[in-house]
């Protein structure tokens, strides 16, 4: 089994055209991906030829859907379009769209996240300003790399692209059933309890690492969820023990005022719940192999 996403998946990809779109569209196609059409409202009825495998370009995503029963997307559209871009695949009900883009107005998040909400949420928003997510030997969606890792009984949630490969990597020979980058942003779709939920569901996750980053109070909220409803040991790594009070690191979603939102205070908060808290990505996965080894 996997989250989210698994062999069966049909992607499409909006903005395919595109430079990014184009390379990781040839990336995910490298992994397995089941990538069965792209979306440029200029370009319909092309096609584009990735090291002979011709994928047809859709004027809309509706079209795409009908053409070829597509139930996820993952989404290359510059951060002024990327609200449209949601918002329609939100009215084409397509089950998973990914949001790769960076640099969107937190405005527009709120506005796409809120109408997927009175949409009755038919459609699971990943990101934005994520890596997107992967099931090993069955499909990526998004900027992954698909040859870090490999398929395994581990769960990975985590805000941070790059420590979300670190994470893989470190434990590339007992390998994930699936990792998902839910990105840093003050607004997202996806959360850390949702995809905790999803993992506790999940017969073949065996344990979970959960990656997460000073700013805000998501982490202090999956830990009062895993208290309450995750029965699966959880590993976990809070990015940031270093930054200044203060002051914003990296992004906007990393804001620290007084105590609240310090790595300190989300590294408690999991410790209270039974969650095991590594101070490093290796000492995390320490930790994960030590509890997989009983």
């Amino acid at each position: 089994m996997a989250i989210f996403l698994n062999k069966e998946s049909k992607v499409i990809v909006q903005g395919m055209t595109g430079s990014e779109g184009q390379k990781h569209t040839k990336r995910m196609l490298a992994s397995g991906t089941n990538i069965v059409g792209g979306v440029n409202p200029r370009k319909a009825g092309t096609s584009v030829d990735f090291d002979g495998t011709d994928v047809p370009v859709f004027g809309g995503v509706k079209e795409a859907i009908e053409a070829t029963g597509a139930d996820a997307t993952v989404i290359f559209v510059p951060p002024k379009f990327a609200k449209d871009a949601v918002i329609e695949a939100v009215d084409a009900e397509i089950g998973l769209a990914v949001v790769i883009t960076e640099g969107i107005a937190v405005h527009d998040t709120a506005y796409f996240w809120d109408y997927a909400c009175q949409k009755g949420n038919k459609t699971r928003i990943v990101g934005p300003n994520c890596p997107g997510l992967i099931t090993p030997g069955q499909s990526n969606a998004g900027i992954i790399p698909g040859d870090i890792t490999q398929a395994g009984r581990i769960g990975l949630v985590s805000k941070s692209g790059t420590l979300t490969y670190q994470m893989m990597y470190e434990l590339r020979d007992i390998g994930f059933s699936s990792a998902v980058g839910i990105g840093g942003d003050p607004v997202i779709g996806t959360t850390h309890i949702d995809a905790l939920k999803a993992f506790e569901a999940d017969p073949d996750t065996d344990l979970v690492v959960m990656i997460g980053e000073i700013g805000g109070d998501a982490e202090e909220r999956a830990a009062d969820f895993i208290k309450e409803n995750v029965t699966k040991p959880v590993v976990g790594y809070v990015a940031g023990f270093t930054a200044p009070e203060g002051k914003t690191m990296g992004h906007a979603g990393a804001i620290v005022s007084g105590s609240s939102g310090t790595a300190q205070a989300k590294k408690e908060a999991l410790e209270a719940a039974g969650v095991k808290v590594g101070k490093t990505p290796s000492e995390t996965a320490r930790l994960a192999r030590e509890l997989l080894a009983g």
